[in-house]
């Protein structure tokens, strides 16, 4: 089944293109669904799924989490709280979640490392960049009430937090161009712009 992959740099409106060529093309999009089903599968919460993915965690959270696997009773309190799942665990989960739209397919799946989970299958990889004022432009409008970071952070953190999960898992660079076939600037082409691009590189390479 036909795949494409799509990176994107935080701010750079890769989920908005992802979705446009998910629409044109009439195949199915794993963005937020990614979230909720790896979430459905390990019993806890989107929001919860949503908070650690494509991050490595912090040297706190690595404690916790060998704390909580040697000796749970030390973490989990007397209301029964459920224990979070380990990061290994989230991988692996996140993994078969992407197999299994793969197998179905044709799908346009953002982020997630699904560009190495699938680098070996005949897809399309494809990373959304833009300038970094325009990542700040866009991660402007979309602060929520009461974040105290300033934009300009907000991407650089989570676009660190996106290389060193890369790096973490698969020894690659997020941003090296071996991994894609396509790189789009959104910042000159704009989001439109991107994901005609990418659906004309869709339709060209899958024979559509």
């Amino acid at each position: 089944m036909p795949i494409i992959t799509v990176s994107r740099m935080y701010g750079s409106g890769g989920s908005e293109v992802a979705a446009l060529v998910s629409a044109a093309l009439g195949w199915t999009l794993l963005d937020n669904a990614l979230v909720e089903a790896v979430a459905e599968r390990l019993g806890v919460s989107a929001a919860e799924v949503s908070a650690r993915e494509e991050r490595v965690p912090s040297l706190a959270e690595r404690v916790a989490e060998t704390l909580a696997l040697g000796s749970p009773e030390l973490l989990t309190p007397m209301s029964n709280t459920v224990i979070q799942p380990t990061e290994d665990r989230l991988l692996e989960v996140t993994r078969r979640v992407v197999a299994d739209a793969a197998a179905r397919g044709p799908a346009v799946i953002v982020g997630r490392g699904a560009q190495m989970m699938l680098a070996e299958r005949d897809a399309l990889h494809v990373f959304c960049v833009a300038p970094f004022e325009d990542l700040v432009a866009r991660a402007r409008t979309r602060t929520r009430p009461g974040e105290r970071r300033r934009p300009e952070r907000i991407v650089e953190e989570t676009n660190r937090h996106r290389e060193q999960y890369v790096e973490r898992h698969w020894g690659r660079s997020w941003r090296a161009a071996e991994n894609y076939h396509v790189a789009v600037n959104t910042g000159w082409l704009g989001v439109d712009g991107a994901a005609a691009l990418v659906e004309q590189a869709a339709r060209r390479r899958f024979g559509l």
